[in-house]
């Protein structure tokens, strides 16, 4: 009986399998509607009863394949603290530590509900490819955040002593130019804090060239790592 389930919940090429892996990928669609419509304000009651008895269904139905994946898991604690076994998991938590919390908490518990977007994930090829390679890539991706970190405060710290004087409502200290260095980097410019003086003009075309570069290594380290698995990884290798 453990095997025939395995072989339901887990990739395999079977009728069952596919049809349970798109009933899954319904429902992960049909939650995701139910939860932008619980947002419109004039909703009548009758609809909200509705749309609540469709988010119980869902996070039924996802509560008996989080149970069935931990019941064929040959190793339970390593799938339970695994990448898809969090994401099974934060995608029903919210429902039931929503009983018996103020209206603000219950707001930020319904953000968790996005999670469920992530179980696509196990049911897609191509998604599974660039999840492997972003997790061969762990390594170069922090510490390019940590050289991003590093940059975004010396812009911070450049144009705040460049425009302090000229513009202190803007510019009053480094906490308050963080955001100007933040959008010129990943090159969004807002355009609501800008620098009016010669020498923050210069020093902010030099950091825009920074963020041009900043923008594509990201893109290239992940580029490379997903040609490399495309590559080694044989065609049914992958598995949910």
């Amino acid at each position: 009986m453990k095997q025939d389930i395995k072989n339901i919940v887990e990739y395999s090429n079977n009728k069952r399998s596919k049809f349970f892996g798109l009933f899954i990928q319904f429902l992960i669609i049909l939650s995701v509607i139910t939860f932008s419509l619980e947002t419109l304000p004039n909703l009548s009651a009758e609809n909200r009863q509705l749309l609540n008895a469709i988010e119980i269904f869902c996070v039924i139905v996802f509560s008996i394949e989080y149970i069935l994946r931990i019941y064929v898991a040959e190793r339970k604690f390593k799938f339970i603290f695994s990448f898809f076994g969090l994401i099974d998991l934060f995608a029903i938590l919210p429902f039931y530590l929503s009983f018996g919390i103020d209206l603000r908490s219950l707001r930020l518990l319904r953000l968790l509900r996005l999670f469920r977007l992530l179980k696509l994930v196990r049911y897609n090829r191509a998604m599974l490819q660039f999840t492997k390679a972003m997790l061969m890539s762990k390594e170069q991706i922090i510490l390019f955040m940590g050289v991003t970190l590093i940059l975004i405060y010396f812009s911070a710290v450049g144009i705040y002593y460049f425009e302090n004087e000229a513009q202190p409502e803007h510019f009053s200290s480094i906490f308050d130019s963080l955001w100007w260095a933040i959008i010129t980097l990943t090159t969004v410019g807002y355009g609501d804090v800008y620098p009016i003086t010669i020498g923050g003009r210069m020093f902010t075309f030099f950091i825009l060239l920074i963020g041009l570069g900043i923008v594509a290594i990201p893109t290239g380290i992940i580029s490379s790592s997903l040609t490399k698995v495309v590559e080694e990884e044989p065609e049914n290798s992958f598995k949910k």
